[in-house]
């Protein structure tokens, strides 16, 4: 059963009419159905339209959001997971693997969150340990070796910041991968598909094109945490949101990502598969762009990029 959020309850009500009237086969009904369908879709826009930053916050994390397994799953014709960090262990908050996409070889790798009790105590609430980060690291390496494109999907709170972590070497482990993943000699795609929080999504962002989908949230803190710090109140968080500039629309405009990816009407949770087909349309094309350029200009437009990241007079 889907879970939806406060400002949702008008289009979950409709739905539920459409449901009933479905188990009803007559003319009448038929009629009803159509006029419920449009008076949801013309309720989406109006909802959709006029959304706070805080309400789009809310979209970002959503229950019932695909996940990058769901992505995966919908977007690849095959898909071999490969686990562990070869040094400490396995972490269920970053999955990755061989993945075959119209017949062509990708390194997809991706934080992911879970529905339920136990699947986010195996995946962590999707926050990295320093093994899940060694061994996105070791998985984009291999992809070097055999020349495949590295594509990365963003969706995390942030680094687990647990005391077993640090004892690991979370920083270390962080950045490293900024290290190395700024001199991979393979195209990398990465796509922000719900939270992007802090050093956490920066660890496997790095990358030739940084995209976000439409509702998602790229920051360098969470807003409850931002709000702890300048007013010792996370209550505050819809405050800090606004101030952070966290959405895709500001973060264009600051030249920090490349491209907003649209999601379908009221977000990708209402159209899974129409995403899908996005973010695949999206995938091929950027490849194909970044696989014309030859290894040493790929790598020195990805440089430049990030050495002119924030720089207002460029």
């Amino acid at each position: 059963m889907q879970k939806f959020l406060d400002f949702e309850k008008p289009i979950l009500e409709i739905q539920e009419e459409i449901n009933k009237l479905l188990l009803d086969e007559n003319s009448d009904s038929k009629l009803k159905i159509e006029k419920l369908e449009k008076t949801c879709e013309e309720l989406k826009k109006n909802i959709f339209s006029s959304l706070s930053v805080w309400q789009k916050v809310l979209l970002a994390r959503h229950p019932m959001r695909p996940y990058s397994l769901d992505y995966i799953n919908l977007i690849t014709d095959k898909f071999i997971e490969m686990h562990g960090d070869r040094c400490y262990g396995d972490d269920g908050a970053i999955v990755g693997g061989i993945a075959e996409i119209n017949g062509k070889s990708f390194m997809i790798i991706g934080e992911q969150k879970g529905r339920n009790i136990e699947e986010n105590i195996k995946r962590n609430f999707g926050m990295p340990h320093p093994e899940g980060y060694r061994k996105s690291l070791r998985l984009m390496k291999l992809a070097e070796k055999f020349n495949m494109p590295v594509v990365t999907f963003i969706d995390t709170p942030g680094a687990y910041p647990g005391l077993g972590a640090e004892e690991r070497g979370q920083a270390e482990a962080i950045a490293h991968n900024l290290q190395e993943m700024i001199m991979l000699k393979v195209p990398i795609i990465s796509i922000v598909i719900g939270e992007g929080g802090s050093g956490g999504a920066l660890a496997i962002g790095v990358a030739d094109v940084l995209a976000m989908l439409e509702y998602t949230i790229y920051s360098v803190i969470s807003p409850e945490g931002c709000a702890s710090i300048l007013w010792k109140d996370a209550s505050l968080a819809n405050l800090a949101a606004s101030a952070l500039k966290l959405l895709p629309e500001n973060l264009l405009e600051l030249g920090v990502i490349d491209k907003i990816i649209p999601e379908p009407m009221g977000g990708a949770h209402f159209d899974i598969k129409a995403m899908s087909n996005n973010l695949k349309k999206f995938i091929l094309e950027e490849t194909k762009k970044l696989e014309a350029l030859d290894i040493k200009k790929l790598l020195e437009n990805r440089i430049l990029k990030y050495k002119n990241m924030g720089n207002l007079f460029n």
